[in-house]
């Protein structure tokens, strides 16, 4: 039986819906373009983004790299590492979920697909994968929280 079940479900969940969406995002919308959700705050807008957040490290090209070894490191862990709670595996989960998601158009196209745009507080053009890299981020600080309570 596979070990650590919810962190390989909580990854190939997000990765699909970041891949899936990213293949909407180029057939239905040409790059520079926009749809707007509600006018003015929400809009799906197709950019691609050679560097990191916000176009910074533009064309960086250590970013693939990056995400590969963040993958390969995660998905070791998953592997060979401890039996992680449940929050541990979906915090990892989703944090590869969004590394293996940039990092494949990284190394396929050379840029990642932006397509989420939040025009009400003018945040950086953004995808699933910064998104489930997040949510990841804040799940282990939760998880990091909590744990800390309990032996304290």
């Amino acid at each position: 039986m596979l070990r650590n079940h919810l962190f390989w479900v909580a990854a190939a969940t997000s990765l699909a819906i970041d891949q899936i969406t990213k293949y909407w995002v180029i057939k239905a919308l040409p790059i520079e373009t926009s749809h707007a959700i509600w006018q003015g705050v929400f809009h799906f807008t197709h950019v691609v983004n050679d560097g990191a957040a916000g176009s910074s490290f533009k064309g960086a090209i250590w970013l693939r790299w990056l995400s590969l070894a963040v993958s390969l490191f995660l998905m070791g862990l998953a592997i060979w590492g401890p039996k992680l709670v449940k929050l541990e595996q979906l915090a990892y989960g989703l944090v590869l979920a969004g590394a293996m998601g940039n990092g494949i158009e990284r190394f396929a196209l050379g840029y990642v697909t932006d397509f989420i745009d939040v025009r009400l507080i003018r945040f950086p053009i953004f995808n699933w994968a910064d998104t489930s890299i997040n949510l990841g981020i804040i799940a282990y600080l939760f998880y990091a929280f909590i744990s800390s309570k309990r032996t304290a």
